[in-house]
């Protein structure tokens, strides 16, 4: 009996110790390492905006950002007006997705990407800590260090580009209420993509 109750108090704190951020709540802090070498931790972002996307460049729906374009233009425009993003590639060696910093360097001049840095998680220990289900799954996070957003991009689950016509971006809006100083309207929404492969 003793043991199951031992068993069952793991399993408890397992399980609480990645439990997905809540919005209004202060966004896990973590360190890692960048293709750059260089190491980034979370925190030493306070006082501006972060942005985190979670990214596997052989996943269709990721590639229908980049494919177009959309999804540099968003960093560039994002990043220009001082807001940090940071690239997360989750996936773990030996499955879809995985990259080293050599590979990723590589990827991020073919794509012409603009985020701040691309942060390699091949142990999945940030995603666990948001508990990011996909690629691409989004947050951001407020100059306080709290949740705003978190969830899709885009209010169209499809991997086809001809859904960007007319999509509603979520960061995007998300971005533009913090700027405004306003609170986010649409603050959580069911990602959608590939499953990240830890």
């Amino acid at each position: 009996m003793l043991k199951r109750i031992v068993i069952a108090s793991a399993l408890f704190l397992s399980t609480a110790a990645f439990a997905a951020p809540k919005n209004g709540e202060m966004a896990p802090d973590f360190t890692a390492k960048a293709s750059d070498g260089k190491e980034y931790k979370l925190s030493q972002f306070k006082g501006k905006t972060v942005v985190l996307e979670w990214f596997n460049n052989d996943c269709p729906y990721v590639k229908k950002y980049y494919d177009a374009k959309e999804m540099q233009k968003l960093q560039k425009e994002t990043t220009a007006k001082g807001t940090v993003w940071l690239t997360v590639a989750s996936s773990a060696a030996g499955k879809e997705g995985h990259v080293d910093a050599a590979g990723m360097k590589k990827i991020q001049a073919d794509r012409g990407m603009a985020s701040t840095a691309a942060l390699l998680d091949g142990s999945g220990e940030i995603a666990k800590k948001y508990e990011a289900k996909t690629t691409p799954h989004m947050f951001v996070i407020d100059k306080t260090g709290k949740v705003a957003y978190q969830g899709a991009i885009d209010d169209r689950p499809s991997a086809s580009a001809k859904s960007l016509v007319g999509a509603q971006n979520y960061v995007t809006q998300a971005l533009a209420a913090l700027e405004k100083g306003e609170g986010v309207k649409t603050a959580s929404t069911t990602p959608y993509g590939c499953s990240v492969k830890y």
